[in-house]
């Protein structure tokens, strides 16, 4: 391994012979696999309702898989022809897809709010408990332990002690409990994930920059922060996706109107007559955590020259 240092900005940058590899090979795996990773749940999906009985898969007087019926299972294809057809029978009524990205939109704005929130809190508490071991002592075990409270039943109480809250004339908004609980799940991966990464660099390059006088807030900005980007980047994109998932999840237990998760609910009731239709916003909700998880990887391209140690 080669050290080299940089005195005009401090910046340690350890560099070891890595394998050349051209970025579209790269990319075009990934896809590659990410569609056969798709082909694989049709096919699964697909094979089952086929192969498998009506009533479902019976051990022991128990159904252990599902029914195969039309209207437990519909087929593939009526589920991608439903998200074409108009959402109503009404002669003014918009197709089915348009209803699910309106409410997509509403979901992802407030999931967002969340993350952003979930940001700047697991940094800010990742800074404190890198800064002073007895904090990390502390406050780590009642982090992991907060992930274990139940959120559907977390969420109406989120919304009950919002609803007491109001300060300078501006009250508190059912849309805020839920960018609220989206950030409860959102700041967890990024607390470890900052942690993990501020621990990292080694002993030997934080001396160089004691050597060199450097301080707690230069050796954080030179040192501790660039080599915390190849863990900050995963653990973001996991924060985006837990805040779609809080979001969904705290819209139809608030019964917030407008969101992929009404739609959740007001569709799971209209399934014996559409069996197909309550699987459109099911597609958005998964739509929506991929459109998270890809915005991370845009934010990743501009820190491209801080993931030299990130896990190809």
């Amino acid at each position: 391994m080669t050290t080299s240092t940089d005195l005009g900005t401090s910046t340690i940058v350890a560099s070891a012979p890595r394998r050349v590899r051209r970025p579209g090979s790269s990319a075009a795996a990934s896809w590659g696999w990410g569609l056969t990773g798709l082909l694989a749940i049709v096919a699964l999906w697909e094979g089952y309702k086929l192969l498998a009985p009506e009533d479902g898969v019976i051990v022991g007087g128990l159904r252990v898989l599902p029914r195969t019926t039309d209207l437990a299972m519909p087929h593939i294809w009526e589920m991608v022809v439903r998200l074409a057809e108009p959402v109503t029978r009404g002669p003014d009524a918009v197709p089915l897809w348009t209803v699910v990205a309106l409410a997509g939109l509403t979901t992802l704005g407030i999931a967002a709010a969340g993350w952003v929130l979930g940001l700047v809190v697991g940094v800010g508490l990742a800074l404190v408990m890198q800064r002073w071991r007895i904090a990390e002592w502390g406050l780590l075990p009642w982090i992991v332990l907060s992930q274990t409270v139940p959120l559907i039943a977390f969420a109406p109480l989120v919304k009950s002690w919002g609803s007491q809250l109001s300060r300078g004339g501006v009250d508190w908004q059912d849309w805020m409990s839920v960018a609220l609980i989206a950030s409860y799940l959102a700041f967890f991966p990024i607390t470890v994930g900052t942690l993990k990464g501020l621990q990292s660099p080694d002993r030997l390059h934080v001396e160089l920059l004691h050597t060199y006088a450097a301080g707690y807030w230069r050796t954080l900005f030179s040192l501790r922060l660039p080599a915390a980007v190849p863990y900050l980047l995963p653990a973001l994109r996991l924060g985006a996706a837990n805040a779609v998932i809080g979001a969904v999840v705290a819209e139809v237990s608030t019964g917030l109107q407008g969101g992929i998760g009404r739609l959740l609910v007001q569709f799971a009731g209209q399934a014996s007559g559409d069996p197909a239709k309550p699987w459109g916003p099911i597609f958005g909700a998964v739509a929506l955590g991929l459109v998270a998880a890809a915005s991370i990887a845009l934010l990743g391209l501009s820190l491209q020259k801080y993931r030299r140690g990130e896990a190809a």
